[in-house]
């Protein structure tokens, strides 16, 4: 199942960092959600199991102060692109040791739309005069990511 219509994160980047992205850079886009959703949960995992509980709490997830930001920024655009579906396709993750409370559940899309609005701003921090990002922006952003999250 194709998950990401491209016109739809066309219109996503275009409005969260006035990027021009397209088709090509679709898969890399949802190859970089699903990692970074599954170390998230690999933590959250962690620190469930540390707390003595056999189910990931929505406060188990590490989620930091610019994160939250880029959720509440991802929650107002979102309105207006509908991009939440999708994002709970992308979010819905393999297997792991402890199950997800309905909650967990709930939040992953959200997040994964925090994480998007994240990337999308990380590109011009990177290169303020980025428009359209090359093989080698993306690459720097996801290191970027891969370091801090």
């Amino acid at each position: 199942m194709k998950a990401m219509n491209v016109p739809t994160f066309e219109r996503f980047f275009r409005t969260a960092g006035d990027l021009d992205v397209d088709k090509s850079d679709v898969k890399r886009y949802e190859d970089f959600v699903n990692e970074q959703i599954y170390d998230l949960l690999i933590i959250a995992q962690a620190t469930a199991k540390a707390n003595g509980r056999d189910v990931i709490e929505p406060q188990d997830l590490p989620v930091t102060k610019g994160l939250q930001e880029c959720i509440h920024r991802f929650r107002k655009q979102d309105s207006e692109i509908g991009l939440e579906p999708i994002l709970e396709y992308l979010a819905a993750r393999p297997q792991l040791d402890l199950a997800l409370s309905d909650e967990t559940q709930a939040e992953l899309p959200w997040i994964a739309g925090g994480v998007s609005q994240a990337l999308a701003s990380a590109f011009s921090i990177l290169d303020p005069n980025v428009r359209n990002p090359q093989t080698a922006q993306w690459e720097r952003a996801f290191h970027l990511f891969d370091l801090l999250l």
